[in-house]
């Protein structure tokens, strides 16, 4: 089964899909794309997206997400570092890009019809001329995303091929783990609406791809426009992140009751904790389908927190997904009691283990025997539910305390009028670091003063920010997560 694709104006049956994908796998062979080689893809979400993301079932290729919002060194280095042979690109980006594409890079550019220089195709005409893919098969691959890059360039995480023996049975474990985190399986009608250059969505999207009846991509996210098309195409399992929670739970009253949702079986969100108080919002108004998993590119997907334990364990990102293991430990590499937190290891073994890009001892280090981390602190409760404190590197120590952001960020996005906010850990000549929130809201709608007040009343005293700074909108990483390292580096700078 391919699912038929609908985006905007745009409405593609499966077999449609399914042709131009193959008809791009064999565009990229025939441009010299070999079994486990890398196309990097800088795309809005659309129908160019999905033909690159489902190619690379036939392709044996894998697709580097770049976000769009890059500048053209961070895009150059993505190129080198992935030594991608073909950049598939958005037509008004190019522009910018000219000179940091590196010689002998292949450019389809997606968005015009003819008129480019030598090395540059037009997506469209091009892709329409292509046979489709007849050699011998390769491996299927998917995306081979870069992490956030907090302590410097990011890193490529490149998922291993399972042997050829083992293709099948990896191939229906990591359905049973889409369908436990994500609720994919045959005949679903899912909608997604975050970018596809982030890892969960774009994973979402190749499931969706695979298993479902329809599946609706949004060109972008808009709050009454993702319920207007639940209702329209009777979605039944949808993508959504937390903040999409909090610009939902934002709408009039009356623009909420407008829509049925009713059709919507399973809501999946990863990719950034949500705030229990968000969480519990939207379970009152939903209904019991709200699920949160936590994943990461390195590991899969992880655990899976349903609707009952939401209300019960709040806070919590649920219990362990079939056969994956937990270990929390300490600086020492001991187990952490239950309760107490340390560095979260795990491994997921419906997924094949993976390794950096260039950069294999970075895996070493991350490896506890067959465990991997991601660098979160968290523990275990006595009935084995995970809850994540933070990352390591965003803890911040202030006179001795360990304070973790994540717990502010949760109470500062339930402000009305803070669109987007992130806490973090500044020089401080008394007590080491010191908490800055800074906030991203309209002009003048807020002052330092009240996001300090509504903190204030919510947590305890050294949990207040002692700075808040009040920008238009926070830099955000290729994975979606807000980009700490460079707001720490602009505000001490200043």
């Amino acid at each position: 089964m391919t699912a038929r694709l609908i985006c905007g104006e745009l409405d593609r049956s499966g077999d449609q899909v399914a042709q131009r994908a193959l008809q791009l796998a064999g565009g990229l062979a025939r441009l010299g794309v070999e079994d486990g080689d890398v196309i990097a893809v800088m795309l809005r979400n659309g129908p160019a997206f999905i033909d690159a993301i489902q190619c690379c079932q036939t392709a044996g290729c894998y697709y580097c997400p770049v976000n769009w919002h890059f500048k053209a060194d961070e895009v150059a280095f993505l190129l080198q570092d992935s030594a991608a042979k073909v950049f598939l690109v958005e037509a008004d980006l190019l522009d910018a890009l000219e000179g940091v594409i590196p010689e002998g890079v292949v450019v389809l550019v997606n968005g015009v019809e003819a008129g480019l220089t030598a090395g540059r195709l037009p997506y469209e005409p091009w892709l329409a001329e292509q046979a489709p893919y007849a050699g011998e098969p390769r491996t299927p691959r998917a995306h081979m995303a870069y992490t956030s890059g907090t302590t410097g360039r990011p890193k490529g995480v490149k998922r291993l091929a399972p042997a050829p023996e083992e293709r099948e049975a990896m191939a229906a474990a990591m359905q049973g783990l889409s369908r436990a985190a994500w609720g994919i399986e045959p005949g679903v009608r899912t909608l997604v609406s975050a970018p596809l250059y982030h890892s969960a969505p774009s994973s979402f999207a190749q499931q969706s791809i695979l298993q479902a009846e329809l599946m609706v991509v949004m060109p972008r996210f808009d709050a009454e426009q993702t319920l207007a098309l639940i209702e329209q195409y009777r979605i039944d399992t949808v993508f959504l992140v937390p903040i999409m929670y909090v610009r939902l739970l934002r709408l009039p009253a009356e623009t909420r009751a407008k829509y049925d949702l009713s059709s919507v079986r399973f809501v999946a969100s990863t990719g950034a904790p949500c705030a229990p108080d968000v969480k519990l919002a939207m379970l009152d108004w939903w209904g019991p389908v709200i699920f949160e998993t936590y994943a990461s590119s390195e590991t899969g997907m992880i655990t899976i927190q349903d609707p009952a334990s939401a209300r019960r364990k709040p806070g919590s990102v649920g219990l362990p997904i079939g056969d994956t293991r937990i270990r929390i430990v300490d600086e020492q590499g001991n187990d952490c009691p239950v309760g107490e937190p340390g560095v979260i290891y795990v491994r997921q073994p419906a997924v094949p283990d993976f390794t950096y890009l260039n950069n294999e001892g970075a895996r070493e280090k991350a490896g506890l025997d067959d465990l991997a981390t991601v660098g979160d602190i968290g523990y275990l409760d006595e009935e084995g539910y995970l809850y994540v404190c933070d990352r390591k590197s965003d803890m911040v120590i202030s006179g001795g305390v360990n304070i973790y952001p994540a717990e502010i960020e949760h109470v500062l996005i339930t402000l009305p009028g803070v669109i987007d906010c992130a806490v973090v850990g500044m020089p401080d000549a008394e007590y080491g670091e010191s908490l800055m929130a800074v906030v991203a809201a309209p002009a003048g709608l807020l002052s330092a003063e009240q996001v300090q007040q509504f903190v204030r009343e919510r947590l305890a005293g050294y949990k207040v920010p002692r700075r808040v700074e009040l920008i238009e909108a926070l830099p955000r990483d290729d994975n979606g997560k807000v980009a700490k390292r460079r707001l720490r580096e602009r505000f001490v700078a200043s």
